[in-house]
């Protein structure tokens, strides 16, 4: 695992909400940087999109992990390079419908009642403000995505367009922000040791439903289906049995609090989570 040292000046606790609280997060020499806060977001985030671009949906955040150094203390982390261009910014969708109506999105859509309605709405509000015709497909494949790799955190703050400040033009993000998938928030809502069926007892989705089938069954009904993975079923943990080879921590790492790795308890609960996906989901396979 490569190590980084931040240089302090670089950190932006801003950008770094999810519904659960901050992550520290920083921009430096055209990579941006994310440290774990809840668990091992960093290793949900690497396998999400290694395994993605193995699929049918390609268009991705690739992210790697890292160990960061920032002010005496490490952090496991990961990093991806900046996917915006030079005259671009980020803009989520809750300030994009914010600055068209005066409202933000997630108040409006909760006056709404079932995901079909508050998709359409949205898709509908995006091609309208942006001019932009494949939102509905972008959305449709985004709730694959989360669907199967059981994404808690895709709220309207980080579902995003980039926008061009010199052509005054939109285009669509790559997919991002994984990290709280697979049950990574080990820290407050799954803890090691967690029965696994009880974690998918207890976990909600978002921001259309709060149910992960829910949502996308209605976005496949609106937009059709596209998340295909290229290669049989079976073979759904691999990419995790490499990154053991590098990262998997001895006991004695873990007493002696190294941090550059993942544990055994770590890799077996992602390893599970991604079986018991895959068995549910069988039509994303070519067997």
């Amino acid at each position: 695992m490569q190590i980084i040292e931040m240089r302090t000046a670089n950190v932006d606790i801003s950008i770094g909400h999810s519904s659960k609280g901050n992550q520290l997060k920083w921009e430096q020499d055209g990579w941006w940087y994310k440290a774990d806060a809840f668990g091992y977001e960093s290793l949900a985030e690497v396998v999400v999109s290694r395994l993605l671009l193995q699929s049918s949906i390609q268009k991705t955040v690739v992210y790697e992990p890292v160990l960061i150094r920032y002010k005496g203390k490490e952090y496991r982390g990961c990093r991806s390079k900046n996917f915006r261009g030079e005259k671009e910014e980020l803009i989520p969708l809750e300030r994009l419908a914010r600055s068209y109506s005066g409202f933000g999105l997630a108040k409006q859509m909760a006056r709404m009642t079932g995901a079909k309605e508050r998709i359409s709405y949205v898709e509908e509000l995006v091609q309208n403000i942006t001019g932009l015709e494949n939102f509905g497909e972008y959305l449709a494949k985004l709730l694959e995505i989360d669907a199967f790799f059981l994404n808690e955190d895709r709220h309207t703050k980080n579902i995003a367009l980039l926008y061009n400040n010199e052509r005054k033009e939109y285009r669509l993000c790559p997919f991002f922000d994984m990290g709280l998938s697979l049950f990574s928030d080990t820290r407050e809502t799954y803890p090691i040791g967690m029965d696994f069926m009880a974690c998918r007892e207890v976990i909600t989705a978002k921001p259309f439903a709060r149910d992960f089938d829910e949502q996308l069954d209605a976005a496949e009904a609106l937009y059709g289906g596209y998340l295909k993975f290229a290669f049989p079923r079976r073979n759904i943990t691999q990419v995790v049995e490499e990154l053991k080879q590098d990262l998997l921590l001895t006991k004695e790492d873990v007493k002696a609090g190294k941090c550059c790795g993942y544990t055994k308890e770590e890799f077996a609960r992602v390893e599970e989570t991604l079986r018991y996906q895959a068995g549910k989901y069988l039509y994303m396979f070519g067997e």
